[in-house]
């Protein structure tokens, strides 16, 4: 049985962290995903990049904790040292597998620039980083086809250690410290949702909206 045991908790072990597969990632090293601010990879100006629509558009992961927070954030440095911008509500995943938000939106003067849009873990292991080099363009995009979900539930949620990722700069150790002369904006879209989300007459449709625009995932408020 010991036997049978061991290769089973190491392939545990190997898939604990997460994965960006929308949109394509900078690179995917489980070794090293707790270092900021992308993983272990160098974001720069000449990364390739793929388009991201200003007004909606898919990120998505494949998790293997049970428990995890999501930040969902971009930038226009190219660099992915700092600026960052809130693009969605702090999300709350129970449950392995795939979870993907298709209407992750940044503010609509990004249009026709590069960047970076970030998705960072907040899971037993610590935070994890993840980024993807884009070009910011108009409009907002049809769903991917491979934007699907498991069998998840998710909830919006807070979570400080995530917050003060909008207010940092990376150190060259790779380590995020805060920066007083960067200020973190978040996009309109994400705190009336945040906000309204509990507001009488609203509770209802809400949870319809969401439900179908995360593919199907169980929601519980």
């Amino acid at each position: 049985m010991t036997r049978l045991l061991l290769p089973l908790l190491a392939a545990t072990t190997a898939t604990a962290h997460f994965s960006l597969t929308i949109p394509k990632p900078l690179g995917d090293s489980d070794e090293n995903q707790g270092t900021a601010p992308c993983g272990g990879y160098a974001a720069s100006s000449s990364s390739p990049t793929t388009d991201f629509h200003v007004a909606g558009d898919s990120v998505g992961m494949e998790n293997g904790h049970p428990q995890t927070k999501w930040l969902f954030r971009a930038t226009l440095d190219q660099t992915a040292a700092g600026g960052w911008t809130q693009a969605f509500p702090i999300v709350l995943q129970t449950g392995l597998g795939a979870f993907c938000e298709p209407q992750v939106a940044v503010p609509a003067d990004f249009a026709g620039k590069k960047g970076v849009v970030s998705v960072v873990a907040h899971s037993p292991d610590g935070l994890l980083y993840a980024c993807a080099p884009v070009n910011f363009v108009t409009g907002a995009a049809p769903t991917h086809s491979e934007c699907k979900n498991a069998s998840i539930t998710v909830d919006f949620d807070s979570d400080p250690s995530l917050t003060a990722l909008l207010s940092a700069t990376v150190t060259p150790s790779g380590t995020a410290s805060p920066a007083a002369s960067t200020a973190a904006t978040t996009p309109n879209a994400a705190p009336s949702l945040a906000g309204s989300i509990f507001s009488a007459g609203v509770v209802g449709s809400l949870m319809v909206s969401l439900g179908a625009a995360l593919g199907g995932a169980a929601l519980f408020f």
